[in-house]
């Protein structure tokens, strides 16, 4: 019990110091610097982001220059996230949590499915460049979620919806049945938070570096869904 409250002090204690310095910059030009991913922690990551997402849903959003941002960060770049979204138009990482040009690494692919290059990608975030959280992202009314609903055959299409028939598989499991409604959007939504995951367990069998890191503590994996209709982002409880 007293390890646990020294430990909530602590993150308490270090996200104070770190909202002060954040907060003691103008954020017109605000970018990640190397200085900030130093004092940062997992827990710390999260709640940027939440606070991000908050200020999206909310409609304060920072007003930030860009260009200047762009040329703060033309040398070196220190993103404190990699998030693994869908490639749906309506869901941008930057914009739903708010971040500016030199913050996150955005990975973007129909489905939020894992491949060797997106696992690339999240090493050389974590092991290199030293991010502290992955999110695996998934959204409400996916197309590509109702393509595996649906079996749809198309082109490369197919291989890729075939990546998500797992999590079409236990929800059909789950409910007892061999046929799904894939016009219900609940049972899109179910299948679509099964793929996230899917996903994070495949994410670290399929990465040793990135399981280390997490049981290390240094790097904290979670699961989030957007919803389309709100913009708000729903992570899930660890």
């Amino acid at each position: 019990m007293k390890m646990d409250f020294q430990k909530t002090l602590l993150t308490f204690f270090t996200l104070f110091l770190f909202n002060t310095f954040l907060f003691a910059e103008d954020t017109w030009t605000y970018t990640q610097s190397a200085e900030k991913l130093k004092l940062m922690t997992p827990e710390i990551a999260l709640q940027l982001l939440k606070k991000g997402n908050d200020r999206f849903v909310s409609g304060n959003m920072k007003n930030r220059n860009f260009l200047q941002q762009a040329k703060l960060t033309k040398k070196n770049q220190h993103p404190f996230a990699f998030i693994l979204s869908c490639m749906d138009s309506r869901g941008s990482s930057e914009l739903i949590f708010d971040q500016g040009i030199g913050d996150i690494f955005a990975g973007r692919v129909a489905g939020n499915v894992v491949d060797k290059d997106q696992l690339a990608g999240m090493e050389y975030a974590t092991q290199v460049m030293g991010s502290h959280i992955i999110v695996v992202m998934g959204h409400t009314s996916c197309g590509a979620v109702k393509g595996a609903c649906t079996d749809t055959k198309l082109g490369n299409l197919t291989q890729l919806v075939n990546k998500i028939m797992p999590a079409v598989n236990t929800i059909k499991q789950n409910a007892h049945t061999s046929t799904l409604d894939c016009d219900d959007t609940k049972n899109i939504n179910a299948i679509a938070k099964q793929n996230v995951l899917n996903m994070i367990k495949e994410i670290q069998q399929e990465s040793p570096l990135i399981r280390k890191s997490i049981e290390e503590k240094h790097v904290m994996i979670i699961g989030a869904m957007h919803d389309l209709s709100s913009g708000r982002v729903t992570f899930f409880e660890k």
